[in-house]
């Protein structure tokens, strides 16, 4: 080599080394502005735990008692703390799991009347919690918890004072709707435990196996069983165990917990995959990194820290559920109680389904396209176990919750956005299959009557909502005629399309609402559109009556045109229950009959769009977000329903809305934030710019799309993923009409 050559390559390779080893800009942290507090007061029914995006754990502190405010284990209000627990649902006022729960005491321990038991007392001014992590001080034990969890790992730290102290496991304890079957713990040395509990409840028989490796040896064990008797028969083994240590001051001790639903030899495979070491810092910063690749995938300019906080803790929210439930060698539980095996994808489970079809799931196909494939393959794979398509499942159970086929919507959102590798064939085959269940909740008199009878048994008439299922079934199958459409399958669309139009078959000219009708086609006598019924699945007339998303000009038709279409829509938020009547629990975030708390009357705000009317859309979104959203315990006015709650907000503070989740179309409400930038997973930036907007400036005064005039309504999914730019210019009184 000449030597001016090997000088030239020598500074070449110096310069190249400087720019690879040149530290990166370091990543905002979005987990600031993540306050998971939010909802665990009033109906919000969160919990405020560590979780890993879409994480099979959720290690989260439980107050130890049982009733609907503490259905997700937790409180805002109470004041003790009797357990961490590694499996939690999120707001949707179901009371199950709570599995796996340890607690740290110092002797002697407190311990009170079932059903709380071991417990500590605890202030919010030695609390707080951000995404991926929680801290709290037990008062009277002075201990230190921390916790974190990676997908299928919850990792717990606690600062002991120098005492005698143990760790209590207790497998025995059970709240609200569950009930333990049978549990186990095997001590394999003297820092690794292993166990299972199952548990029947919303989940049907349910198991869990876990994997535990303490960072110190435990001094002794003591193991304490009792026989479980039900209905006079011997049905398993209630096992709670106790660490005994001796500490001293500010030590800790690190508790690595895995589960699994298949095995715990598949506990095992997941603690040494994801936590093969006691370094609890490291798995919190993992987390962390992990939550703020997530979060950065929208980002939002605002000088209003609240509305920030808002923002990030709703995108937090929506995703929490589904949760991955399949171990990392892919092998998971299914509904047939036999082991599965997904090879190249992720099963997941906890589909709260009539929720978060409408916002929840499209915001995915957006933030999370990969998982959403894997989501369509865990639902085709539930059909082939199952029989037929998830309703509201987890833990490899059918829950059978709330009404409709929902999965459809979803997989035919995938498909027609071109989402995925999941084979269309099979998910068509799965979806007709759901749809044509005659023996299943009314469908077999849907088909051939055209709606279901609100007089006649069907198997589940225990629940009835007849008329909430007729105007549910025909949305999923117009989903199924869309997709069928697309695959070239004529017939079949047809047929679906038909059966689409069944909403008009529950429609009561006389009184302008869907109404029940029996099995003589005879209209419910003596109908109250703002009573609370059984033909109505948590709702009343008035918010059911808009659940046509898949033909509101047809809607529009049946009720008489635009004009009396907009005055119906007016009386919907003007018209306000009777200061002493008692609402339903699900009748909350109410602005006149428009209960904002449930997942119903999610669009209606945005069909004001369809009559010309924009500026009504533009007032009562801004409304709704900026009354209804708040940054404090009791700051969402509804279960947040696995997401669903959380999806409304983050779709409609960007601008936009899927009044029909299938349509890939959005219509503009009214922009929350001067900024929104949409990370994209091709590359590309969808961005929304609205520099005037403020509190007062809510309504739009006209819109351009890339610098030029735009005249639609909405917007649609191809615009968004081609990156566009679209700005809106701002005003405090109603704007003019700006699209066609």
């Amino acid at each position: 080599m000449k030597p001016q050559f090997y000088l030239s390559f020598v500074l070449i390779s110096l310069l190249f080394t400087a720019c690879t080893t040149t530290p990166k800009k370091a990543i905002n942290d979005y987990t600031q502005y993540v306050n998971p507090f939010i909802g665990t007061d009033f109906t919000g029914n969160t919990y405020p735990g560590a979780q890993a995006p879409f994480g099979m754990v959720q290690l989260s502190p439980d107050n130890g008692l049982p009733g609907w405010d503490r259905i997700s284990g937790y409180f805002y209000p109470d004041s003790t703390i009797a357990g961490f627990s590694h499996t939690h649902l999120s707001g949707t006022g179901a009371g199950d799991l709570y599995d796996i729960s340890f607690m740290p005491v110092t002797l002697p321990y407190k311990e009170a009347e079932a059903p709380l038991g071991i417990y500590s007392k605890f202030s919010h001014d030695e609390e707080s919690a951000t995404a991926g992590y929680y801290q709290v001080r037990l008062k009277d034990y002075d201990i230190h918890v921390e916790l974190t969890a990676t997908e299928r790992c919850g990792i717990q730290r606690y600062t002991f004072p120098e005492a005698k102290a143990a760790i209590f496991l207790n497998l025995e304890k059970a709240m609200n709707w569950d009930f333990t079957n049978d549990s186990y713990i095997e001590v394999l040395d003297s820092v690794t435990i292993q166990g299972y509990r199952f548990s029947d409840g919303w989940a049907r028989d349910q198991h869990i196996y876990f994997c535990t490796r303490f960072s110190k040896p435990f001094a002794s064990v003591e193991m304490d069983t009792t026989a479980i008797i039900k209905d006079g028969k011997r049905l398993g083994t209630a096992t709670v165990a106790r660490f005994n240590f001796n500490t001293k001051k500010d030590e800790q001790i690190t508790l690595s917990t895995a589960i699994s639903g298949v095995s715990m030899e598949g506990a095992a495979k997941n603690l040494q995959a994801e936590v093969p070491e006691d370094d609890f810092d490291k798995y919190r910063e993992e987390t962390r990194d992990n939550w703020n690749k997530q979060l950065s995938k929208i980002e939002i300019t605002t000088n209003d820290n609240n509305d920030k906080v808002n923002f990030y803790t709703a995108l937090y929210h929506s995703m929490i559920a589904p949760t991955i439930y399949s171990d990392v060698d892919g092998a998971y539980y299914g509904p047939d109680k036999q082991t599965h095996q997904a090879n190249g994808w992720v099963n997941y489970g906890t589909f709260s389904l009539w929720d978060t079809f409408r916002a929840a799931h499209p915001l995915f196909t957006y933030t999370e396209p990969e998982r959403t494939n894997d989501m369509v393959k865990s639902f085709i794979a539930f059909y082939e176990q199952n029989g037929r398509l998830p309703v509201w499942n987890f833990y490899g159970s059918e829950t059978d919750m709330m009404i409709g086929y929902h999965a459809v919507p979803v997989i035919v959102d995938a498909y027609l956005k071109g989402i995925g590798d999941f084979d269309p064939e099979k998910a068509l085959a799965a979806c007709i299959t759901t749809a044509n269940l005659d023996h299943y909740r009314g469908i077999g008199d849907y088909k051939k009557m055209g709606y279901i009878p609100y007089n006649k048994e069907d198997g589940y008439n225990s629940e009835n909502w007849s008329l909430s299922k007729t105007l549910e079934y025909a949305y999923d199958d117009y989903c199924i005629a869309r997709m069928a459409e697309k695959m070239g399958k004529k017939e079949i669309a047809d047929e679906f399309y038909q059966r689409s139009q069944n909403y008009r078959n529950v429609y009561n000219p006389a009184t302008s609402f869907m109404q029940p009708r029996d099995d003589k086609g005879e209209f419910q006598k003596d109908f109250k559109a703002d009573a609370y019924t059984p033909h109505i699945c948590e709702s009343n007339g008035w918010q059911y009556f808009w659940s046509v998303q898949q033909d509101i000009k047809g809607l529009i038709d049946l009720v008489g045109g635009k004009e009396r279409f907009a005055q119906k829509l007016d009386s919907m938020f003007t018209f306000h229950p009777a200061d002493d009547e008692e609402l339903p629990l699900f009748s909350t975030g109410m602005i006149g009959q428009y209960a904002h708390g449930n997942e119903p009357s999610h669009h209606v705000i945005y069909l004001y769009n369809a009559v010309n009317q924009p500026w009504k859309t533009q007032q009562y979104a801004a409304k709704v977000m900026h009354e209804l959203y708040m940054n404090t315990p009791a700051g969402l006015c509804g279960n947040e329903d696995c997401g669903q709650m959380s999806a409304w907000y983050v779709f409609s503070a960007m601008g936009f809305y899927p009044v029909d989740p299938v349509s890939s179309q959005y219509e503009i409400g009214t922009p929350l934030f001067p900024e929104v930038r949409m990370n994209l997973s091709n590359g590309k930036t969808f961005t929304v710019l609205a520099p005037a907007v403020s509190r007062e400036n809510i309504y739009i005064q006209s819109v351009k799309m890339n610098g030029k005039p735009y005249d639609k309504s909405y917007i649609t999914h191809d615009q968004i993923m081609k990156g566009v730019t679209l700005e809106f210019e701002m005003g405090n009184t109603p704007g003019p009409v700006w699209y066609e």
